[in-house]
This record gives structure tokens, sequence and C-alpha cells, in this order.
């Protein structure tokens, strides 16, 4: 695990522990970063080398595939989850919510 997703990963806990997540969970072929089962949402953490055209072409069949399969997809940068964590767990909240 990168250090955002361990400071994601222990946000989740602490700040929305009513609400159940897993981390590195399998979905077909891929691994997500977290997700939160019963509200099918996952939650993705990008490094920097998601700028990357290719990687950038690669997340968006990604988010193509999972979105297909029933599940929402958000992503956030390390720098967010690093630099301003009280705004990606409100961003978290109103998808966990958004039914």
């Amino acid at each position: 695990m990168t250090e955002a997703e361990r400071v994601l990963w222990n946000a989740l806990r602490d700040k929305l522990s009513g609400i159940r997540f897993r981390r590195q969970h399998p979905i077909g072929d891929y691994i997500v970063d977290f997700i939160c089962l019963p509200k099918r949402l996952v939650i993705e953490v990008d490094g920097g080398y998601h700028s990357e055209p290719r990687q950038q072409d690669d997340d968006e069949v990604r988010t193509a595939n999972l979105n297909n399969w029933g599940y929402r997809v958000i992503r956030f940068s390390n720098e967010e989850v690093l630099f301003d964590l009280n705004k990606v767990i409100e961003k978290i909240v109103k998808q966990l919510y958004n039914d």
C-alpha cells in the first residue's frame, strides 16, 4: 500500500466506522484499492503515473468496465488524500448516500 492509501484506509476506518470497506479487493481481472460492497462503490487512489496518457487510457477502460458491472468509481490523487483528506472523505460520504 502506498502512503496515500494507508492514510485513506485509516480515515475510512476511523471516520466512517459504520460503513464497511475492503482494501485490495478483486473484481474480475482488477484489484481495486477500496470498495464498499453493499454500496457498490469503488475508491481508487492514483499516483503520479496515472497522469501518463497510456495509463489514463487504461484507467478509462477499467472504470468503464467496473461501471458496466454495476460499480460506481471515484478517483483521488495521492495529493488530494495527503493534503485535503477532509474533502476526500466528504466526497466519499456524498457518494455513499447518493443512491
